[in-house]
């Protein structure tokens, strides 16, 4: 490798520990200053800013990692293992919809986003339907389906102005080192 390279690589390894520290802080602000919206398991998301916008700065491989290590940290420190599990199926299927979404280069952030928030709430509710053994559990799916929608939406618009506050090396799923 060259030294580029090396100061690359190195570079998207300090920011992608930087991004998982934050998400995970933004999963602990989450669960100590529940935004209750009256309606059970529904959710910000807030930490899925940093996952929306590390796709978009850092691509699929680094972002997967940050994710994955977030859910898994956030689940267990602060909603037990079935926390975890749910949380997990969500985080995994919403990030799989939101990268497939990304690559087409047919919907902007607020899009990408809107669908990995409907996908993450219905990865949850797939497992919690396998866990209870109850298809009743579908009925849920509409109100999921809109919250999912709205708080997609409100993450995207958010990562959306980030996003444009970026420099340029930095947008488009590459980050350039400038010595």
């Amino acid at each position: 490798m060259t030294n580029t390279k090396t100061t690359q690589a190195a570079y998207k390894v300090a920011l992608s520990a930087m991004m998982s520290a934050l998400a995970l802080i933004f999963s602990y602000v989450e669960a100590i200053i529940p935004f209750s919206f009256g309606i059970p398991g529904i959710k910000l998301g807030i930490a899925n800013l940093v996952i929306l916008a590390s796709l978009y700065v850092l691509g699929g491989r680094y972002t997967l990692v940050i994710n994955v290590l977030r859910i898994l940290i956030a689940g267990l420190l602060f909603n037990g293992f079935f926390g975890a599990m749910y949380s997990l199926a969500g985080g995994i299927l919403s990030f799989f919809v939101m990268l497939l979404l990304k690559k087409t280069g047919l919907f902007s952030p607020i899009g990408v986003s809107m669908a990995g928030g409907v996908a993450h709430n219905l990865g949850q509710l797939l497992v919690a339907a396998a866990i209870v053994e109850n298809m009743k559990l579908f009925f849920y799916f509409p109100v999921l389906l809109f919250s999912g929608m709205a708080s997609g939406i409100l993450i995207g618009i958010l990562t959306h102005l980030i996003l444009r506050k970026l420099p340029e090396g930095v947008k488009g799923g590459g980050v350039s080192v400038r010595h």
